[in-house]
């Protein structure tokens, strides 16, 4: 054996420590229940948003967007992209263009809402082909209405961490608890699978009325 080699022999490997393992940080959003009791508004929270949206600098645009939004179950990506030519005011009509691979559907527009949106039809200016414009003319944003939400939350003093998808499961619960079938709730909300509906109906507090009786 060379010298060389008895050396190498001679030296005992030296056992390294493993490193230590660090818990992986996790990137992934919670699940909604771990921020929220419930993903709808109660009426009265509704209302407490709706009339603070009142106060605001644009009062009247802000408020109509919570009703429109409320009335017809939009995502905010909906809700943003609603233009003036989807509304027949004739026949208080609206023509709604639903994401996400949705069904398209006619809703009626109420007494209170077509009066809203008449007014700021008449109001808007600079005129744009969009029902709801920022003050420099353009469209809204996901973002300013995500803002606007937490802005009217915080001033209204609600207590829930609300966001705008809120109120759109906010219209299928009140559907559900006015005794409109799931099929009704489906075609009104453009789900192409029933199994997003049936959410709302389960949770209707209607539905358990006559267990005592």
């Amino acid at each position: 054996m060379t010298a060389q080699l008895r050396l190498v022999s001679a030296v005992r490997p030296k056992l390294l420590k493993p490193a230590e393992v660090r818990p992986a940080v996790s990137r992934h959003r919670k699940a909604n229940a771990e921020y929220r009791t419930r993903e709808h508004l109660m009426a009265s929270e509704f209302e407490l948003l709706f009339d603070r949206a009142k106060k605001n600098r644009h009062g009247h645009r802000d408020s109509t967007m919570l009703l429109v939004t409320l009335r017809h179950g939009f995502r905010v990506s909906e809700l943003i992209d609603l233009r003036w030519d989807q509304i027949d005011f004739a026949t208080a009509t609206m023509h709604v263009h639903r994401l996400k691979n949705g069904t398209p559907a006619t809703h009626p527009i109420q007494g209170d809402e077509l009066r809203a949106l008449r007014r700021l039809q008449r109001e808007q200016n600079p005129k744009s082909a969009f029902v709801f414009t920022s003050e420099r003319g353009g469209p809204f944003t996901r973002f300013a209405v995500n803002r606007m939400i937490e802005r009217l939350r915080t001033a209204a003093e609600v207590e829930i961490k609300a966001h705008p998808h809120m109120l759109r499961h906010t219209c299928g619960f009140v559907l559900a608890n006015r005794g409109h079938d799931t099929r009704g709730i489906q075609g009104y909300f453009g789900h192409r699978n029933i199994q997003h509906t049936v959410k709302y109906t389960e949770l209707a507090p209607d539905r358990f009325k006559d267990f005592w009786r």
